[in-house]
Protein backbone atom coordinates (compact mmCIF):
# COMPACT_ATOMS: atom_id res chain seq x y z
CA UNK A 1 0.00 0.00 0.00
CA UNK A 2 1.16 3.25 -0.90
CA UNK A 3 1.96 6.22 2.00
CA UNK A 4 -0.13 9.12 2.22
CA UNK A 5 1.25 12.40 1.59
CA UNK A 6 -0.67 14.97 3.21
CA UNK A 7 -0.34 18.81 1.43
CA UNK A 8 -1.60 21.50 4.13
CA UNK A 9 -1.93 25.07 2.61
CA UNK A 10 -2.00 28.19 4.54
CA UNK A 11 -2.39 31.59 3.01
CA UNK A 12 -0.26 33.10 5.44
CA UNK A 13 2.68 31.98 7.50
CA UNK A 14 0.79 32.68 10.65
CA UNK A 15 -1.51 29.75 9.40
CA UNK A 16 1.68 27.41 8.81
CA UNK A 17 4.14 28.33 11.77
CA UNK A 18 2.76 26.81 14.04
CA UNK A 19 2.73 23.41 11.59
CA UNK A 20 6.04 23.63 11.00
CA UNK A 21 7.75 24.19 14.20
CA UNK A 22 6.14 20.39 15.09
CA UNK A 23 7.70 19.30 11.74
CA UNK A 24 10.89 17.13 11.98
CA UNK A 25 13.53 16.01 9.18
CA UNK A 26 12.39 19.33 7.24
CA UNK A 27 13.11 20.10 3.49
CA UNK A 28 12.33 22.79 2.37
CA UNK A 29 11.57 23.01 -1.61
CA UNK A 30 10.70 26.72 -3.31
CA UNK A 31 8.59 26.92 -6.67
CA UNK A 32 6.51 29.88 -7.75
CA UNK A 33 7.66 31.98 -4.94
CA UNK A 34 6.31 29.53 -2.34
CA UNK A 35 8.39 27.57 0.16
CA UNK A 36 7.19 23.77 0.11
CA UNK A 37 8.23 21.80 3.20
CA UNK A 38 8.48 18.26 3.06
CA UNK A 39 8.83 16.43 6.72
CA UNK A 40 6.89 14.61 9.09
CA UNK A 41 4.51 15.12 12.17
CA UNK A 42 4.15 12.20 14.53
CA UNK A 43 5.41 10.26 11.86
CA UNK A 44 2.79 11.50 9.32
CA UNK A 45 4.33 12.29 5.81
CA UNK A 46 3.63 16.26 5.36
CA UNK A 47 4.13 19.07 2.80
CA UNK A 48 2.84 22.70 3.99
CA UNK A 49 3.27 25.46 2.27
CA UNK A 50 2.17 29.05 2.30
CA UNK A 51 0.10 29.80 -0.60
CA UNK A 52 -0.07 33.60 -0.22
CA UNK A 53 -3.32 35.48 -0.43
CA UNK A 54 -5.61 35.11 -3.22
CA UNK A 55 -7.16 32.23 -5.72
CA UNK A 56 -4.29 32.55 -8.33
CA UNK A 57 -1.83 31.94 -5.58
CA UNK A 58 -3.95 29.28 -4.25
CA UNK A 59 -4.54 27.75 -7.46
CA UNK A 60 -0.53 27.54 -8.38
CA UNK A 61 -0.43 25.97 -5.14
CA UNK A 62 -2.47 22.93 -5.59
CA UNK A 63 -1.01 22.03 -9.22
CA UNK A 64 2.53 22.53 -7.59
CA UNK A 65 1.47 20.07 -5.15
CA UNK A 66 -0.04 17.90 -7.45
CA UNK A 67 3.07 17.73 -10.13
CA UNK A 68 5.96 17.89 -7.83
CA UNK A 69 4.79 16.18 -4.63
CA UNK A 70 2.27 13.80 -5.51
CA UNK A 71 0.35 14.31 -2.64
CA UNK A 72 -2.67 12.05 -1.95
CA UNK A 73 -5.17 14.21 0.25
CA UNK A 74 -5.08 18.11 0.54
CA UNK A 75 -5.87 20.02 3.66
CA UNK A 76 -6.51 23.88 3.49
CA UNK A 77 -6.39 25.60 7.06
CA UNK A 78 -6.47 29.19 7.51
CA UNK A 79 -9.43 32.12 8.92
CA UNK A 80 -12.46 33.61 7.59
CA UNK A 81 -15.35 35.74 7.76
CA UNK A 82 -18.91 34.70 9.04
CA UNK A 83 -21.93 34.38 6.83
CA UNK A 84 -24.45 32.23 9.23
CA UNK A 85 -25.53 33.56 12.28
CA UNK A 86 -25.23 30.99 14.37
CA UNK A 87 -21.14 31.22 13.98
CA UNK A 88 -19.43 33.30 16.56
CA UNK A 89 -15.51 34.49 16.53
CA UNK A 90 -13.26 31.21 17.10
CA UNK A 91 -16.14 28.58 15.68
CA UNK A 92 -14.76 26.54 12.94
CA UNK A 93 -16.07 25.34 9.64
CA UNK A 94 -15.47 22.47 7.94
CA UNK A 95 -15.97 22.42 4.73
CA UNK A 96 -19.07 20.38 2.65
CA UNK A 97 -18.76 22.26 -0.78
CA UNK A 98 -16.93 25.80 -1.78
CA UNK A 99 -17.86 28.31 -4.69
CA UNK A 100 -16.29 31.40 -6.07
CA UNK A 101 -18.48 33.88 -4.99
CA UNK A 102 -17.04 36.51 -7.36
CA UNK A 103 -17.45 33.90 -10.74
CA UNK A 104 -19.97 36.27 -12.60
CA UNK A 105 -21.02 34.74 -15.90
CA UNK A 106 -24.74 35.98 -15.78
CA UNK A 107 -24.69 38.24 -19.16
CA UNK A 108 -24.16 34.63 -21.09
CA UNK A 109 -27.19 32.92 -18.91
CA UNK A 110 -25.10 31.49 -16.49
CA UNK A 111 -26.19 31.51 -12.45
CA UNK A 112 -23.71 33.64 -10.38
CA UNK A 113 -20.77 31.15 -8.95
CA UNK A 114 -21.23 28.67 -12.27
CA UNK A 115 -18.19 28.32 -14.13
CA UNK A 116 -19.26 27.76 -18.19
CA UNK A 117 -18.15 24.92 -19.43
CA UNK A 118 -17.77 22.84 -16.43
CA UNK A 119 -19.79 19.98 -15.06
CA UNK A 120 -19.31 21.04 -11.10
CA UNK A 121 -19.00 24.23 -9.32
CA UNK A 122 -20.16 23.85 -5.95
CA UNK A 123 -16.28 21.67 -5.52
CA UNK A 124 -17.12 19.23 -3.20
CA UNK A 125 -15.03 17.87 0.16
CA UNK A 126 -14.33 14.45 0.88
CA UNK A 127 -16.63 12.62 2.77
CA UNK A 128 -14.38 11.23 5.07
CA UNK A 129 -11.92 13.64 5.74
CA UNK A 130 -14.67 15.70 6.72
CA UNK A 131 -16.06 13.01 9.28
CA UNK A 132 -12.42 12.54 10.69
CA UNK A 133 -12.03 16.51 10.98
CA UNK A 134 -15.59 16.51 13.01
CA UNK A 135 -14.08 14.10 15.25
CA UNK A 136 -10.67 14.90 15.63
CA UNK A 137 -11.77 18.88 16.36
CA UNK A 138 -14.25 17.58 18.76
CA UNK A 139 -11.05 15.52 20.94
CA UNK A 140 -8.80 18.86 20.07
CA UNK A 141 -10.86 21.61 20.62
CA UNK A 142 -14.25 20.34 22.36
CA UNK A 143 -15.25 24.19 23.87
CA UNK A 144 -15.50 25.49 19.97
CA UNK A 145 -18.79 25.07 17.89
CA UNK A 146 -18.14 23.30 14.84
CA UNK A 147 -20.23 23.14 11.88
CA UNK A 148 -19.98 21.45 7.98
CA UNK A 149 -20.87 24.23 5.51
CA UNK A 150 -20.33 25.98 2.38
CA UNK A 151 -17.19 27.38 1.80
CA UNK A 152 -17.32 31.05 -0.87
CA UNK A 153 -14.54 32.30 -2.04
CA UNK A 154 -13.33 35.33 -4.08
CA UNK A 155 -10.64 38.21 -4.60
CA UNK A 156 -12.08 40.47 -2.06
CA UNK A 157 -11.85 41.05 1.99
CA UNK A 158 -15.58 41.42 2.73
CA UNK A 159 -16.61 44.11 5.35
CA UNK A 160 -20.02 45.21 3.75
CA UNK A 161 -23.02 43.98 5.33
CA UNK A 162 -24.94 44.56 2.03
CA UNK A 163 -22.12 42.34 0.41
CA UNK A 164 -22.37 39.31 2.75
CA UNK A 165 -26.30 39.67 2.74
CA UNK A 166 -25.86 39.15 -1.10
CA UNK A 167 -23.28 36.02 -0.75
CA UNK A 168 -25.53 34.34 1.92
CA UNK A 169 -28.61 34.88 -0.30
CA UNK A 170 -27.02 33.84 -3.59
CA UNK A 171 -25.06 31.54 -2.58
CA UNK A 172 -26.72 30.21 1.33
CA UNK A 173 -22.56 30.21 1.80
CA UNK A 174 -21.98 29.65 5.91
CA UNK A 175 -18.01 31.42 5.59
CA UNK A 176 -16.28 34.02 3.33
CA UNK A 177 -12.74 34.14 2.53
CA UNK A 178 -9.92 34.18 -0.34
CA UNK A 179 -8.43 31.18 -1.33
CA UNK A 180 -10.89 27.95 -0.73
CA UNK A 181 -12.55 27.44 -4.00
CA UNK A 182 -9.51 27.42 -6.06
CA UNK A 183 -8.21 24.88 -4.12
CA UNK A 184 -11.29 22.76 -4.15
CA UNK A 185 -11.25 23.78 -7.85
CA UNK A 186 -7.85 22.53 -8.20
CA UNK A 187 -8.54 19.16 -6.47
CA UNK A 188 -11.59 18.91 -8.02
CA UNK A 189 -9.71 18.57 -11.60
CA UNK A 190 -6.62 16.88 -10.37
CA UNK A 191 -8.40 14.17 -8.43
CA UNK A 192 -7.16 14.67 -4.82
CA UNK A 193 -9.15 14.14 -2.12
CA UNK A 194 -9.46 17.59 0.74
CA UNK A 195 -11.09 19.20 3.05
CA UNK A 196 -11.17 23.24 4.01
CA UNK A 197 -10.97 23.85 7.25
CA UNK A 198 -11.71 27.39 8.41
CA UNK A 199 -11.68 29.08 11.73
CA UNK A 200 -14.06 32.06 12.09
CA UNK A 201 -11.86 35.32 12.81
CA UNK A 202 -14.62 38.44 11.79
CA UNK A 203 -18.33 38.75 11.04
CA UNK A 204 -17.83 39.72 7.39
CA UNK A 205 -19.49 43.33 8.24
CA UNK A 206 -19.24 46.83 9.93
CA UNK A 207 -21.56 45.61 12.79
CA UNK A 208 -20.68 45.91 16.64
CA UNK A 209 -16.96 47.98 17.37
CA UNK A 210 -15.10 45.42 15.93
CA UNK A 211 -12.45 47.31 14.01
CA UNK A 212 -10.65 45.26 11.43
CA UNK A 213 -6.95 46.92 11.68
CA UNK A 214 -6.88 46.69 15.56
CA UNK A 215 -9.47 43.96 16.27
CA UNK A 216 -8.31 41.96 13.10
CA UNK A 217 -5.28 40.93 14.14
CA UNK A 218 -5.69 39.53 17.46
CA UNK A 219 -8.54 37.17 16.47
CA UNK A 220 -6.70 36.02 13.15
CA UNK A 221 -4.10 35.03 15.44
CA UNK A 222 -6.46 32.96 17.83
CA UNK A 223 -8.37 31.38 15.05
CA UNK A 224 -5.22 30.12 13.25
CA UNK A 225 -3.88 28.34 16.40
CA UNK A 226 -7.26 26.32 16.57
CA UNK A 227 -7.26 25.39 13.27
CA UNK A 228 -3.64 24.38 13.52
CA UNK A 229 -3.93 21.93 16.55
CA UNK A 230 -6.60 20.49 14.96
CA UNK A 231 -4.63 20.02 11.42
CA UNK A 232 -1.56 18.62 13.42
CA UNK A 233 -3.66 15.96 15.09
CA UNK A 234 -5.89 15.06 11.86
CA UNK A 235 -2.92 14.35 9.34
CA UNK A 236 -1.82 11.98 11.75
CA UNK A 237 -4.87 10.15 12.32
CA UNK A 238 -5.88 10.14 8.46
CA UNK A 239 -2.29 8.94 7.66
CA UNK A 240 -2.89 5.49 10.33
CA UNK A 241 -6.69 5.45 8.74
CA UNK A 242 -4.89 4.84 5.30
Amino acid sequence: MDMSRIGIIGAMELEVEELKSHMTDMKVTSRAGMDFCEGTINGAQVVIVRSGVGKVNAALCVQILADLFQVTQIINTGVAGSLNSKLEIGDIVISKDAVHHDMDATAVGYKPGIVPQMAESYFKADENLIELAKRVCQKVNPDIHVLVGRVASGDQFITDKEVKNRLIATFQADCVEMEGASIAHGCYLNQIPFVILRAISDKADDSGNYDYQIDYPTFEKAAAKHCAQLVEKLVVDLASSI
